[in-house]
């Protein structure tokens, strides 16, 4: 059944109508009419199958059959924090790990990043990356919808890990150090509810700079196995790990 992210909640006859370009896939690409359904998922994270009332390009008008009670989401909340990477990376990074369970996106500008921003056509990026995301958590059935910040800078990221309850950052020189326990040491801290920020450079690495400041806010440098992974590897590697932990081990 296909899913649909859905800006405004039911009213009180339980009834919702969607507009824009996914009236137009409802109408036009899937081709469907009244009386068949679609799963729908709002924004405070509750999704339903729904049954089709009335269906043009323009407007499908829905009415909720049946909420849905289980989630696909992870028991912790994770953004990925990534260096800003040269080329398409990181809609690849956004894809794949929208399917994985990442919460949330911040990309950021760090010391080795050889991609200047562009701030007056980075809308039409942020946009790009938002829409990557949507699609995912759409076939992966997710009942969130992550969101693709504007890049922070360094000293923006700093502020706003802040607030999460743990950070760990991949640093290549634990790797090369075969420091494997302090990413399982982390994980093993961390619980269900919580929020977890992992924040992984761009194609150079972070500089010991950044990885001294992102320390002293209590963030946890960490090897992601022995190997030495891609940038866009990196967060793969994380989320499959944390899945691991939070999901199969329990």
């Amino acid at each position: 059944m296909q899913r649909y992210f859905i800006e405004e909640l039911p009213n009180e006859q339980n009834e919702f109508t969607i507009t824009g370009n996914d009236a137009h896939h409802i109408a036009r690409v899937m081709r469907m009419q009244e009386n068949d359904r679609i799963i729908a998922v709002f924004k405070n994270s509750t999704s339903a199958e729904c049954s089709i009332q009335h269906a043009d390009p323009e407007r499908i008008i829905c009415r909720i059959d049946r909420v849905i009670d289980q989630s696909s989401e992870l028991p912790v909340q994770v953004t990925i924090a990534h260096g800003l990477p040269k080329g398409d990376k990181l809609e690849l990074v956004i894809q794949k790990s929208t399917e994985l369970g990442a919460y949330s996106f911040m990309p950021f500008k760090a010391e080795r990043s050889i991609v200047k921003w562009d701030g007056k056509k980075g809308e039409k990026k942020i946009e790009r990356w938002n829409k990557i995301a949507k699609e995912a958590a759409e076939q992966s059935h997710r009942n969130h919808l992550p969101e693709v910040k504007a890049p922070h800078s360094f000293k923006e990221l700093l502020g706003a890990a802040k607030a999460f309850d743990k950070i760990v950052v991949a640093y290549e020189e634990q790797a090369k150090n075969n420091d494997r326990s302090f990413f399982a040491k982390a994980l093993s801290e961390t619980s269900p509810g919580q929020s977890l920020l992992v924040v992984i450079g761009p194609e150079g690495g972070l500089s010991p700079k950044e990885v001294v400041e992102l320390e002293a806010i209590g963030a946890v440098s960490c090897g992601f196995g022995p190997r030495i992974l891609r940038s866009e590897t990196a967060p793969l590697y994380a989320l499959a790990a944390i899945s691991y932990q939070f999901e199969l081990m329990r």
